[in-house]
């Protein structure tokens, strides 16, 4: 008989139990502006007063001569069927027809890829030019949405903090400061969402030969491009810095600026090699668009811009009201928002007070105040960047408008 090991009693190792979600997926932070639209739509489902702030889209109906494209769309068996991965031939050209039409540069219908809604053309954009460890200059406040996709991708998103002096624009200075041999992509958003910034054209171009300068992408969001206010017009980079045709990836879509947010019609424009490969991805991802959105969205790019003129004019008038209403309150520094249709105050003011027994130290704690006592639903500055601010939507009726941000200065004011 031989030697009895020492360890014979015991038990032998169990495995390391399994991941039930992956660490990469189960990292994702939930859509804060959506988590707050659907609390706010909760509670008024349940008999509370509630107004929301939260969601980014307009109120108003998608124009009569989209839905009317879109039910004989839907009467056409040829939409019944699958359709090219990278979009309808004749939604490119009409894109491409849209791109020389607003944005003042040509391009070719096959330098596009329809994408379901912005959100997708975001994703892919960063999954087709990121490997893991590139680096993202992100321009912060972002869209909350930006980091969680560039860190899908393997990415390491670089935030760059421009704050209410600087009307939420980053400088070039700021943004060599935070360069790394790592950085691979600038991420530009004008206007801007969350603060409604816009660059001026001279920014824009400063900016855009910088990156050029040092080899870095750009990936500019310019899917609020006609909504602006007060003589500021939205700069697509690829206007003034044409030599950066090569390295930059434009994101564009159908839902702000024709009030289609549930369409989900978006898409990238970019070089040909980005292109086939994000539409590479696309085919194995969802492969096309629902056929229908994207012939509804033919429409809406070959008409007229009346209706959005229209929708303009309305959110104009809103954002005054909310800006007027809120720079009355003690503590509160806003800025006018020159695009979009998001007012984003400063609260840092606020922050320390006591309200009705609380008092809030960050700008999450105040906006679930806000929810609690004044029943208004916002989003926190939290989402997008560094605590003390909040983000109002003022894509919603007037009545709600006034009577929301009524009830928040009369709460402020108690304290």
């Amino acid at each position: 008989m031989g030697p009895v090991s020492a360890h014979a009693d015991q038990p032998a190792p169990s495995a390391p139990s399994p991941r039930r979600v992956s660490a990469r997926v189960g990292g994702i932070a939930e859509s804060a502006t959506l988590a707050v639209d659907a609390k706010a739509k909760a509670l008024k489902a349940a008999g509370r007063p509630v107004i929301g702030f939260g969601a980014g889209e307009p109120d108003f109906p998608t124009p009569d001569y989209i839905v009317e494209a879109a039910v004989a769309a839907a009467r056409d068996a040829a939409n019944h069927r699958y359709s090219p991965a990278g979009g309808l031939p004749v939604l490119k050209e009409a894109i491409a027809a849209k791109t020389l039409r607003d944005s003042g540069y040509e391009i070719s219908p096959a330098d596009v890829l329809v994408t379901n809604g912005g959100k997708q053309a975001v994703y892919e954009a960063f999954a087709t030019l990121l490997d893991p460890g590139d680096e993202v200059l992100l321009p912060a406040p972002y869209w909350t949405t930006y980091p969680e996709a560039v860190r899908l991708a393997g990415g390491v998103p670089v935030e760059v903090f421009a704050g209410v002096d600087r009307g939420y624009r980053v400088t070039v200075e700021q943004l060599e400061a935070a360069r790394t041999p790592r950085t691979k992509v600038l991420l530009l958003c004008s206007p801007s969402n969350p603060t409604g910034a816009v660059y001026t054209a001279e920014e824009t171009a400063e900016i855009g030969r910088w990156a050029l300068e040092h080899g870095i992408w750009v990936v500019t969001d310019e899917i609020y491009e006609h909504l602006t206010y007060d003589g500021a017009v939205a700069t697509p980079v690829l206007r003034v810095v044409p030599e950066l045709a090569s390295t930059t990836v434009a994101l564009n879509g159908v839902a702000k600026t024709y009030a289609m947010t549930g369409w989900r019609v978006g898409w990238l424009v970019g070089p040909p090699d980005v292109v086939k490969a994000a539409t590479n991805l696309q085919s194995h991802l969802t492969s096309n668009v629902a056929n229908v959105s994207q012939r509804a969205a033919v429409a809406a790019l070959t008409g007229d811009l009346s209706a959005v003129a229209a929708m303009r004019e309305a959110f104009d008038r809103r954002r005054r009201t909310m800006v007027a209403m809120l720079g009355e309150v003690d503590g509160v520094r806003i800025p006018a928002p020159q695009g979009a249709f998001y007012a984003y105050p400063d609260v840092h003011g606020l922050l320390g007070r006591t309200f009705r027994g609380v008092t809030p130290t960050t700008s999450a704690e105040l906006a679930a105040l806000l929810l609690d006592q004044a029943e208004v639903a916002v989003v926190p500055g939290e989402a997008f960047g560094p605590s003390g601010y909040l983000r109002l939507s003022y894509a919603l009726g007037d009545a709600d408008l006034a009577e929301g941000v009524g009830r928040i200065q009369a709460l402020l004011a108690e304290g």
